[in-house]
């Protein structure tokens, strides 16, 4: 999610966004899990790892999501990106689609969610590897995500990134999930 992938070697950022070689813009799909009913709904979010988000918090948190190209399937990118940065299997249920997003960077996000209660102490994070510090040449290993954490919706709207602010509402229209603060 915030290492370098493989499939973005070539990126290449336009007026209209970005894209990569195959002219495929940016993707990435994710989970957000709720739990709970009315006012009393909490979202799982997490907060991205490494360096640069390490001191924040304010906009630092994220739906579990992840890239992929144009030869995955959307959801099955978001089941993959839940276990590649939770380390847990996603969960089972109905999932109930978000729609998606465009991000400020120009990428595009896809959400589901789906109602599940997952204990943040059992996610074993992904790790990614960066160059930090920058112009070290030491290469360190980070997690994807550092930590996890329930929120209602209020609040999550404070924590989550801009970009993926929209989820909290269409899941609260969605499931009844009272407005987000």
């Amino acid at each position: 999610m915030y290492g370098k992938s493989p499939s973005m070697d070539s990126v290449t950022t336009t007026a209209t966004g970005t894209t990569g070689p195959d002219g495929w813009g940016r993707r990435s799909a994710g989970l957000l899990l709720y739990r709970g009913a009315g006012e009393a709904m909490e979202v799982l979010l997490g907060h991205m790892g490494g360096p640069f988000w390490a001191r924040r918090d304010a906009g630092a948190w994220s739906v579990p999501k992840g890239e992929y190209g144009p030869e995955e399937a959307p959801e099955a990118a978001a089941r993959r990106e839940f276990e590649e940065e939770l380390g847990l299997p996603p969960p089972d249920g109905p999932y109930l689609p978000l729609g998606e997003a465009r991000q400020s960077g120009g990428k595009t996000v896809t959400v589901w969610a789906v109602e599940s209660d997952l204990d943040p102490a059992l996610v074993v994070p992904g790790t990614f590897t960066m160059e930090w510090p920058r112009g070290s040449g030491r290469m360190r290993e980070f997690p994807e995500i550092d930590r996890v954490g329930w929120f209602r919706l209020g609040p999550a709207g404070g924590k989550l990134v801009t970009g993926q602010r929209v989820f909290l509402s269409r899941l609260s229209a969605a499931v009844g999930g009272g407005p987000p603060d």
